[in-house]
């Protein structure tokens, strides 16, 4: 089959076409809540849900979807995905509810979750010359299309109205799905082995994060005591379940063997909570506080995604001279100073001081995604990358998840400079954690020992 593919980079264009989809996706939203709190009468805690359920669906997918991709094969996977992905887009902007969008909105994940690990099997298997640059260009495909995603949201959401946000998908899956029927490579199905899924552990896995969502969202009015005993029961039968599985949802054993991977996914996973906590942050405060359209917010949040995707070539190229750490100290510590100099911006305060602030923050952004990953990379064995990229994967979208319930509870009420201060004071101390954590990676050369 390898032979078959005689134009690589159309293969990729396919593929990088659906992948695109879930980062615009989880992205686009950031400037949408506004418009939706107002359509469906919703406090910023309720519209946080709309967020973390993408994630939460985002991460109990990919694995699942990678399996069957292994089953089914992946192009009928992929062209599945597109499929799920369209009839999420069509529905959602006819939501009658809030709870119906929800669903549209965690069927939109799952179908796009489908389409990464179904792309990267095909580009395993189909491109032996210049893999590497293959999976760079995907990988720019979906940082990109998530960097940008607030600032084409902007454009959509002032044009038009939120419903925007959902049908602009549909010229990505039209011509992805036109391509992938002529160009992606038809390669066998495996065997159908339902018990290759770990049910009992997804489930697990999303009851233990919806009670620990509910739980921190009630911090601010009558606890809900009960949704942290949900937590802590769901999480400790899950970590006691995963234990004894042959093949885990979340490879909880191969956590406590290697203390460095450990502390990269706790690392990027701290990243990911004070990053996003600003991404979906900032959209909401600049239109609810500064009384920015939603075009103009767009164009401001350039800012804060534009200076990390231009800044990530040059981090890679000291990440290939230096080895990982130095970049990511550097991005910790520009994730520090950006969080310090927010404490410093007032009311009174020009646009350019918070310009300048975003950029600072973005730059971060941009040294941290690419250095943590090529640390995880640095400290595991060959055979097991698929599983710690699994495992990386879920880190993202758990930190992804807490901030956008720390939005909820400090938002909830009042959004000022005030509250946007005090989500700031919270997010300094997680990067001092980060810092320190980046200090504690060894240097390159120096990995040979990989275990505690």
């Amino acid at each position: 089959m390898k032979n078959h593919i005689h134009k690589p980079w159309l293969l990729i264009l396919t593929i990088g076409l659906g992948i695109l989809l879930n980062p615009l996706n989880s992205s686009m939203i950031s400037v949408a809540l506004t418009r939706l709190q107002h359509a469906y009468a919703l406090t910023f805690a309720d519209a946080s849900w709309l967020i973390s359920i993408f994630y939460l669906a985002s991460a109990a997918g990919q694995p699942v979807m990678g399996k069957l991709s292994d089953m089914f094969g992946p192009k009928k996977l992929f062209l599945s995905g597109l499929v799920i992905v369209a009839t999420a887009s069509i529905l959602a902007p006819f939501s009658p509810n809030y709870p119906f969008l929800l669903g549209c909105r965690a069927l939109q994940a799952i179908g796009s979750s489908t389409l990464f690990p179904s792309g990267m099997s095909m580009v395993r298997k189909h491109i032996t010359q210049g893999q590497g640059r293959a999976i760079a260009i995907l990988s720019v495909f979906a940082s990109t299309s998530a960097a940008f995603g607030p600032s084409i949201g902007g454009f959509l959401v002032a044009s038009w109205d939120w419903q925007a946000i959902f049908l602009i998908n549909f010229p990505f899956i039209i011509l992805s799905f036109a391509l992938a029927l002529f160009i992606l490579p038809n390669t066998g199905q495996g065997k159908f082995d339902i018990k290759r899924i770990d049910f009992t552990g997804i489930m697990l896995f999303i009851v233990s994060i919806v009670g620990l969502i509910l739980f921190l969202l009630s911090l601010d009015q009558q606890i809900r005591w009960w949704a942290l005993l949900l937590f802590l029961t769901a999480a400790i039968g899950f970590y006691f379940f995963e234990r004894r599985q042959q093949e885990p949802f979340i490879d909880v054993k191969g956590l406590t063997k290697n203390r460095y991977v450990s502390l990269i996914y706790l690392q990027f996973m701290s990243i990911n909570l004070i990053f996003y906590c600003y991404f979906f942050g900032f959209p909401t405060y600049l239109q609810q506080y500064l009384q920015y359209s939603e075009q103009h917010t767009g164009i401001i949040m350039l800012s804060l995604a534009g200076f990390g995707v231009v800044i990530a070539p040059l981090a890679g190229k000291m990440i290939d001279k230096y080895g990982s750490k130095l970049p990511l100290i550097i991005g910790a510590s520009l994730l520090l100073i950006g969080t310090g100099l927010l404490l410093t911006y007032q009311d009174t305060s020009p646009l350019v001081w918070l310009l300048i602030i975003m950029a600072v923050l973005g730059l971060s952004n941009g040294f941290n995604n690419i250095s943590t990953q090529t640390a995880l990379y640095e400290h595991v064995e060959p055979e097991d990358t698929g599983a710690a990229s699994g495992l990386f994967q879920t880190s993202r979208y758990l930190g992804s998840i807490l901030s956008s319930s720390l939005l909820g509870l400090t938002f909830n009420r009042h959004l000022d400079t005030e509250h946007l201060h005090l989500v700031a004071m919270i997010c300094f101390v997680f990067c001092i954690f980060v810092v320190a954590m980046a200090f504690m990676l060894p240097a390159k050369g120096k990995t040979a020992s990989k275990s505690a």
